[in-house]
């Protein structure tokens, strides 16, 4: 059973960095996908960007995309989202989630608890 625990969650001013992790367990996600969604209050969950875990292959969606960087440490099996030039837009939930992508594309079915980050003025 797939399990996924995030962390680095915190407030920060506008302007600066964070780095969140995802510590994936619980089996080998060599044809995973592993991802970053974020839901705002009131808001619906919205992809942030993800990593193919056997290649690198990464995908971002344009709220952060040249603000973010996603990766993965296969030795550590953990994922990583670092955001820069952080915007009060940033201010959600962000949430670690884990699908298939081969052979075939799945739903993204694993899902940590979540983490909190608020960009203050």
């Amino acid at each position: 059973q797939v399990q996924l625990v995030e962390s680095g969650g915190a407030q920060v001013r506008a302007g600066g960095s964070l780095r969140l992790s995802c510590a994936a367990s619980g089996r080998s996600f060599a044809n995973y996908e592993l991802g970053w969604f974020r839901q705002a209050p009131g808001k619906e969950r919205l992809f942030v960007a993800s990593v193919r875990y056997s290649d690198g292959y990464t995908t971002y969606a344009d709220a952060l995309k040249g603000r973010s960087t996603i990766s993965r440490d296969l030795a550590k099996n953990t994922m990583y989202l670092t955001m820069d030039s952080l915007k009060s837009d940033d201010t959600a939930v962000y949430y670690c989630a884990a699908r298939i992508w081969w052979p075939n594309v799945r739903e993204w079915d694993a899902w940590g608890q979540g983490t909190q980050v608020t960009v203050s003025p």
